[in-house]
């Protein structure tokens, strides 16, 4: 608002006088009205030819100040914190949490912006945002406490998660509210409406218009919980993909790009040479810094801080610990940094975190920078081959929270891309705790995990026994026959097929025995995935050959020979 003060009373200057000339010229003498009315008519026409609007000098004032500031950042110059504290001041940010409001609503209305098609404001609000950065690490000392650390995780546990999906399709990429104030994701209502369907979906009500308007809260939200419990949120539309990509990976503007770059070097100072709170802060500032933007993380890990986040995983301090893990969690999705993790001896210190960390959300930290370091080839092969990783990975399956199981789950599925460490993760114990999960079925998620591991685990003959070991053909056919997702379907199936062809002519005649495992089967010809039909038609014939064999039809066949293994 400040920066635009000018503008709106331009606006309003405008509007004024096509008030007044409009009262001017209307015809008082001809309408039919009260004296009291047309009284107030001609007061009003007056008062509209007369009005100033003029912008508060304290506002010119200010807003001259801030774009020195802003002019200071594209040339690299540090603005005085003197001027910076009289900007704060005039709005009333006296606080870290304040500051940080200022962020999120200036980052609301940069997506808002996005979605038109001239984008004016964007560079404008980048810079914004960047100021309010930038006072929000210089200048601000400490965190408003643990409220203000956690007051996001909080606000996502007040919602019912089925809050977050789409009642159409039950995903919710980006999340639009029709006119009865539901939600829905965009494509889904979109459909909704080509089809001609004119009341809402949830509600059943008659909508008044087909206009849908942007949730940025609820966006904000279902992001954020993917961020905490090791998910990934994707943006449906590709247009939205592209214009979300491009937005996090390059500066908004010239001052956005040297204010980040001097925030990257004075928290990377912080953090060389800082006391304890002022390195736990720094750690913790650099975490959010770094959740979503590329840009972000590049300026970070040119400038350094790498190493230093290194140094404070063997803190004492759990909070610092936690951060500084989370900080390189986020900071390991960019190219680069991975790298420059394993050459500062990160791998060791990563696992050793993994085993012993001081809090179950630095644990779950951990196996996701695990799983991010696994995308490369040759990181694999060496996480694979330090000692106890694998081994930690498995007992954060066995024993941590729903969150830390996932990103243990995924980070095993990462590292089996690599040969040799389908050995490894058999020897390691991983199928019983794999079956276990199946048993369970507490989390759909992991049941999903599960299975794509196991899943890989049975494409090779040992992984097959190891898993026959563990009676767990009932379960897989029980989730097979559930609503579980058509990829949890497509992982069964290849499993189920894997199993016979590695497995002994037992597992043929068990599955045979299933009444439900046929009529599944022949529904995923149509209903799954390209891959899931082809492998569900070679489980059928499979089945069938069994039957004809078993009454005599035809001569034995081995095994192999039964197949189309399709990969």
């Amino acid at each position: 608002m400040l920066m635009n003060s000018s503008r709106v009373a331009s606006q309003f200057r405008v509007l004024s006088r096509a008030m007044g000339t409009a009262l001017d010229v209307l015809p008082l003498g001809l309408v039919s009205a009260a004296v009291e009315v047309k009284e107030h008519v001609q007061l009003v026409a007056r008062q509209a030819r007369k009005a100033g609007y003029e912008v508060d000098p304290d506002d010119i004032r200010v807003a001259s100040a801030v774009w020195s500031v802003l002019s200071g950042f594209e040339k690299r110059v540090l603005p005085g914190v003197g001027d910076l504290k009289r900007v704060l001041e005039f709005l009333r940010i006296r606080k870290w949490s304040k500051c940080e409001k200022q962020v999120k609503f200036l980052d609301s209305e940069i997506g808002l912006e996005n979605l038109g098609e001239e984008k004016r404001e964007v560079a404008l609000l980048s810079s914004l945002k960047r100021l309010m950065c930038y006072c929000r690490c210089v200048l601000f000392d400490a965190v408003d406490g643990e409220r203000g650390r956690r007051s996001g995780g909080e606000a996502v546990g007040c919602f019912n998660l089925e809050d977050f999906r789409c009642p159409i399709s039950l995903e919710m990429a980006d999340p639009v509210t029709v006119s009865t104030g539901q939600s829905y994701d965009r494509c889904s209502i979109a459909k909704w409406f080509r089809a001609d369907n004119l009341i809402c979906p949830k509600t059943g009500e008659k909508l008044k218009n087909t206009e849908v308007v942007p949730n940025l809260a609820l966006k904000r939200l279902i992001e954020q919980h993917c961020f905490e419990n090791g998910g990934a949120f994707a943006d449906s539309g590709r247009r939205n993909l592209d214009i979300g990509r491009a937005r996090l990976a390059v500066a908004g503007s010239l001052a956005d790009e040297g204010a980040m770059q001097m925030v990257a070097e004075f928290l990377n100072g912080r953090l060389a040479v800082g006391t304890v709170e002022e390195q736990n802060k720094a750690a913790y500032e650099i975490r959010l810094l770094t959740k979503t933007s590329i840009f972000n993380r590049s300026c970070l890990v040119e400038a350094g801080v790498v190493p230093h986040l290194l140094k404070l995983l063997c803190s004492a301090d759990s909070v610092t610990q936690e951060n500084a893990i989370a900080s390189l969690l986020n900071v390991s999705k960019y190219s680069k940094c991975k790298a420059v993790i394993v050459e500062n001896g990160g791998l060791n210190l990563m696992v050793g975190v993994l085993k012993k960390g001081l809090k179950s959300e630095t644990r779950q930290h951990a196996a996701g920078t695990l799983f991010y370091l696994a995308s490369t080839e040759e990181y694999r092969r060496l996480i694979g081959e330090t000692a106890d990783a694998i081994p930690a990975l498995m007992a954060l399956i066995k024993d941590g929270t729903d969150r830390a199981r996932k990103n243990a789950l995924v980070a095993i599925f990462g590292l089996l891309t690599h040969p040799a460490n389908h050995r490894r993760v058999i020897a390691a114990g991983a199928v019983p705790l794999l079956v276990h999960v199946l048993t369970l079925f507490d989390s759909e998620a992991l049941v999903m995990d599960a299975l794509a591991i196991l899943s890989t685990l049975a494409e090779k003959a040992d992984g097959s026994i190891a898993i026959l070991r563990c009676k767990a053909l009932d379960s897989i056919v029980g989730i097979l026959n559930s609503s579980i997702p058509r990829a949890g379907k497509e992982f069964c199936v290849s499993l189920l097929l894997a199993l016979c062809v590695n497995g002994s002519g037992d597992v043929v005649a068990l599955l045979a025995k299933s009444t439900s495992l046929m009529g599944t089967l022949y529904s995923q010809l149509s209903e799954g995935t390209s891959r899931a039909s082809k492998k569900a038609s070679s489980l059928i014939r499979v089945l069938h050959e069994f039957h004809e064999r078993s009454s005599g039809s035809i001569s034995p066949v081995l095994p192999q020979e039964r197949f189309v293994h399709v990969r």
